[in-house]
């Protein structure tokens, strides 16, 4: 298959372009000017500078394409406003240009749990639960879905939806390595809430399954977790263990500081243009206590299994970070 990846030079999107090119696919990029391309470029893809939200640009990478895993989006922005313009509208664009591409097969969206919102029980959610989103982004994921599914019988789409990815190369998660070494472990709401989370290797396949398993009903919404439920002191401890250092200071960070610290940070936001991650939209998401979900429909759906659990994932993770002087 000739595929276009979007978000390519990103964490998932990199592992996602990696799996296709291994698996004999042409695969085809889109990119910013700005962006470091030359993991790609070693890996032989071809490159269309652009962006998701120039529907000209993205017109002319998906010219001659068969399907498109389109990972690209924003995950902190100044505003609602930033996550409409790149999460939806982008999401748009690629829409509206495959359904004028002739012999397009499957367009993957990678959405997020965010698009539905924490479990209020602590049960996993399914994929046909009500969604309710607490966070703009997680907004702004639901609106791009419905873009999907109001079109699935013009293009056909799948719609995957992970949990927490880590793994080498993210920079997110390795402030909790970072802090682990610094023998420094905060906790919220004193380390109790419970995550499902999917190791990146295992995620990108994940993708690459949905592009080319030809028996998916248009449309559909998976999620892909591996298959495990987590407490997050638990998983801090399992970090622990990954980089041999325990941690000599343990707290739970208080709801007050926690608040403090994200109106800072959204005050400093509007002064210097740059997002922050931790803001108090992002906050509904960091005070909800269970984040988990149910991925088997889609090991069913997608002939796809999570192979990396938890503790092996992050002990891959540690070894990548120091081995590149990450950590």
């Amino acid at each position: 298959m000739k595929a276009l990846v979007t978000g390519a030079t990103g964490f998932l999107g990199s592992y996602v372009v990696e799996q296709l090119s291994a698996a004999g696919h042409q695969v085809r990029a889109l990119v910013r000017r700005s962006s470091d391309v030359r993991r790609l470029e070693k890996l032989g893809v071809e490159l269309f500078y652009g962006s998701v939200e120039d529907a000209g640009s993205v017109a002319a990478a998906m010219d001659g394409i068969q399907g498109v895993i389109h990972a690209a989006g924003l995950v902190k922005a100044l505003d609602a406003e930033g996550f409409e313009r790149i999460n939806v509208e982008g999401t748009r664009n690629v829409l509206e240009a495959a359904k004028r591409v002739p012999g397009f097969q499957r367009l993957v969206f990678i959405s997020s749990i965010a698009a539905v919102g924490p479990s209020d029980d602590g049960k996993p959610i399914l994929g046909d639960c009500e969604p309710r989103p607490v966070t703009h982004y997680g907004k702004s994921k639901l609106r791009a879905e419905r873009l999907l599914k109001e079109a699935a019988g013009e293009v056909s789409s799948v719609i995957l939806r992970p949990p927490m990815i880590y793994g080498p190369r993210d920079r997110e998660s390795l402030a909790f390595f970072k802090s682990v070494k610094s023998g420094v472990l905060p906790f919220v709401g004193g380390g109790k809430n419970t995550l499902s989370v999917v190791y990146v290797e295992d995620c990108a396949r994940a993708c690459v399954q949905a592009l080319v398993q030809g028996k998916v009903e248009s449309g559909q919404t998976y999620f892909v977790e591996d298959g495990q439920i987590y407490v997050w002191r638990e998983m801090l401890e399992e970090l622990e263990r990954a980089l041999q250092k325990k941690a000599f200071l343990r707290f739970s960070v208080p709801i007050s500081v926690l608040r403090t610290v994200a109106a800072g940070n959204d005050a400093l936001a509007k002064l210097t243009g740059k997002p922050a991650m931790l803001t108090r939209d992002k906050l509904n998401e960091l005070l909800a206590p269970h984040w988990v979900c149910d991925g088997k429909p889609a090991q069913d759906a997608l002939d796809w299994k999570p192979q990396v659990q938890w503790a092996e994932g992050v002990r891959r993770a540690a070894a990548w970070y120091r081995a590149e002087g990450w950590l």
